[in-house]
């Protein structure tokens, strides 16, 4: 680039600078490509794999097309129906999601009809929320780092962000909205703590909030908040004041008892279809044999016969709700007993561990398309508007649990000498930014191990989600932190409290 060309380029981010912050223009894009993806025809959601009924009903709406079913994993349907009257359906599951459609619902009544609901109402919701969690993550990677750096962080952010394969669950009755944007607002919250950014306690009721809904949004999410409890040990001693000590240690034991909670509310409906796919479809699929495997657990040899075979078929060699299976099979083994199994058969683990990682980097679910059917295209056909980044990482990511062990110890070591001398200094606001990621990190595990010691392979790319989210925030804040050069030392400009 010629003097003059780098004079004029220098003098245009100047001129930028004081009107757009790079975490201004991450969330402005963002948004500016998501309204686009989720308003604009062709509309852009997500088909309806059988779940959605789990959460509809017990808020109030209801599928008001006659032919629905046929619509299953093909086509994204975006108006439902509004009870009028009496609603006898209790709720199947606790989950925060019930909290956002339930004010959707009055925003369409307010708005728009009192009989027909419009997802996209939910849909506003939550791009409102995730503008702002962009801009937050953003701004705690920007603040106070030179234009040159801050502008290619905040473009990568678009790049990221705005790819449909995660806003496209907006328009949807997935709680992975939920799971996806909360986990961006504990991050940011987290690394805006340590960076001293906004208030310290504007930012731990955040951190509380967002991290309650997380952890409340399905039931998988059980380990989060038990996760976050520990690893934010450190958060309180960010500042020495008694009434924020005393604050963010409540915090964090209501984090811990709502992960408690959260699996405690499992409704046994969802206990027996995730415990008969952790034994079907996990622990026997990958037993070299079977019946022996069965007798570990102290269960009859006979019960080999539904290995690999799945809780939802119609045709089954015994009823899968019956008090047989209860008394005789589900009776016998849990998460407990199934995680032990798996610690003293090591083989067998790494090997439904490498199956999981096989689904680990999909952000979008295979089966489900992302079209109206009045948009004309064929059944379950799913968008390429802003993808290249989720169809790049699905492509290319190497897909071996071996490999996830390695970004893990990649990223611990990165950080480790900024963490050693923040111990060294005795700065505990410099200390926290290796024990938040490591907790992001262990989110993301947790979601791996729970999907295959609660449910074995069953619908792997769905329920790993988590980790999939954990690995772009994570690998996204150490380019952040490589391009700014903060990966080995801490940030300088931290006032200390």
């Amino acid at each position: 680039m010629t003097e003059k060309g780098s004079i004029l380029v220098k003098s245009k981010l100047i001129a930028l600078s004081r009107y757009v912050s790079p975490a201004m223009l991450a969330a402005l894009g963002v948004l500016f490509i998501t309204i686009i993806a989720l308003f604009v025809p062709p509309y852009i959601g997500m088909a309806d794999n059988g779940d959605y009924f789990r959460i509809l009903y017990s808020n109030g709406l209801y599928f008001n097309m006659p032919n629905y079913d046929s619509y299953y994993l093909g086509y994204f349907i975006k108006e439902y129906g509004i009870f009028q009257h009496f609603n006898e359906n209790g709720a199947t599951l606790f989950s925060s999601q019930s909290y956002f459609i339930r004010l959707s619902i009055w925003l369409n009544e307010l708005f728009y009809h009192d009989q027909l609901y419009d997802i996209r109402f939910q849909t506003i919701i939550f791009i409102v929320l995730y503008t702002i969690a962009i801009y937050l993550f953003v701004e705690s990677l920007t603040w106070k780092i030179p234009r040159k750096y801050g502008y290619p962080i905040a473009l990568i952010a678009i790049f990221l962000f705005a790819d449909t394969a995660y806003t496209a669950f907006f328009n949807s009755f997935f709680s992975e909205s939920i799971v996806w944007t909360m986990l961006i607002y504990v991050f940011a919250a987290g690394l805006l703590l340590y960076r001293n950014r906004y208030n310290d306690y504007v930012l731990m009721a955040i951190f509380f909030v967002s991290a309650l809904l997380l952890t409340t949004s399905k039931q998988q999410n059980a380990p989060v908040g038990v996760i976050l409890a520990v690893t934010g040990l450190v958060l309180i001693f960010v500042r020495k004041e008694r009434a924020y000590r005393i604050g963010m240690s409540a915090i964090l034991v209501a984090l811990f008892l709502a992960g408690v909670g959260t699996y405690v509310l499992i409704p046994k409906e969802f206990v027996n279809i995730n415990q008969y796919h952790a034994m079907t479809r996990g622990v026997l699929m990958e037993s070299e044999d079977p019946e022996a495997t069965l007798k570990a657990f102290g269960i009859d040899k006979q019960y080999a016969v539904l290995n690999k075979s799945i809780y939802y078929e119609p045709y089954t060699t015994v009823d899968v709700d019956s008090k047989i299976l209860e008394d005789h099979f589900y009776s016998k083994y849990g998460f407990g007993s199934i995680l032990a199994y798996y610690i003293t058969n090591p083989g067998q683990a790494f090997k439904m561990l490498d199956i999981a990682a096989k689904h680990a980097f999909t952000i979008r679910p295979p089966a489900m398309g992302n079209y109206e059917k009045s948009a004309g295209k064929e059944f379950a056909a799913q968008t390429s508007f802003f993808s290249v980044y989720s169809k790049i990482k699905h492509a290319l990511a190497p897909k071996t649990f071996g490999f996830i062990v390695l970004w893990v110890i990649i990223i611990i070591g990165l950080y480790m000498p900024s963490f050693i001398k923040a111990v060294k200094d005795k700065h505990m606001r410099h200390i926290q930014r290796l024990p938040l990621i490591l907790g992001i990190m262990l989110l993301g595990l947790s979601g791996i191990l729970v999907s295959i010691i609660g449910a074995g392979d069953a619908d792997l790319s769905k329920h790993e989600f988590l980790f999939t989210a954990a690995f772009d925030l994570v690998t996204f804040v150490a380019i952040a932190d490589a391009i700014r050069g903060y990966l080995w030392r801490s940030d300088q400009d931290i006032i200390v409290q």
